[in-house]
């Protein structure tokens, strides 16, 4: 979603306050702008301040609710690693309407097979700003849609610190479609 929404909230609902992370109740009858709908949660405004709601309470702002929908069951530790990519494809943070992968966020992402047909999948990350307090929101967001791969028993997310992000890790298209080019 590109434009803004203005809804009215339809009840209370939690949210997170962006970017600390901080958990709060926006409460029925409120209006909300929707900035950013990516990645199956919502981006915010109430009030002048930034909210992440979960698409699980999309029908608060008058949406279908989204279901984790899990993908194709992958037999080869090649096509869970494919499928692990495009699952994290579909991660953001809620303040850039840039996927994590695309940013540079996504350092690594290592599959291993424990046992036969069971797949582990292990990534390590980092965040544009160390401080971001939406660091376990994102991260839990990440482990959340790799565990939606049909045959992957166990997802671990690492957040790490080395190298630091900068600007030069996003994709080309990334740095285009946020005007840095």
């Amino acid at each position: 979603m590109n434009a803004s929404e203005s809804v009215i909230l339809t009840r209370e609902v939690n949210a997170s306050v962006v970017p600390s992370g901080h958990q709060v109740q926006l409460l029925q009858g409120e209006t909300a702008n929707i900035t950013q709908s990516l990645g199956g949660s919502y981006t915010v405004v109430v009030n002048g301040n930034l909210f992440r709601i979960e698409g699980k309470d999309a029908d608060a702002l008058g949406k279908t609710t989204e279901a984790n929908t899990t993908t194709a069951k992958a037999s080869t530790i090649e096509e869970v690693e494919r499928q692990s990519w495009e699952q994290m494809k579909t991660c953001y943070d809620p303040e850039i309407p840039v996927n994590v992968v695309d940013l540079g966020l996504v350092y690594d992402c290592h599959v291993t097979e424990p046992r036969v047909g069971s797949f582990k999948v292990e990534a390590k990350m980092t965040l544009t700003a160390p401080g971001c307090g939406m660091g376990p929101m994102i991260t839990q967001d990440v482990q959340n849609k790799l565990l939606c791969i049909e045959g992957v028993d166990e997802a671990n997310v690492e957040l790490v610190w080395e190298p630091a992000w900068g600007r030069e890790m996003m994709t080309e298209a990334a740095r285009l479609q946020l005007g840095l080019m």
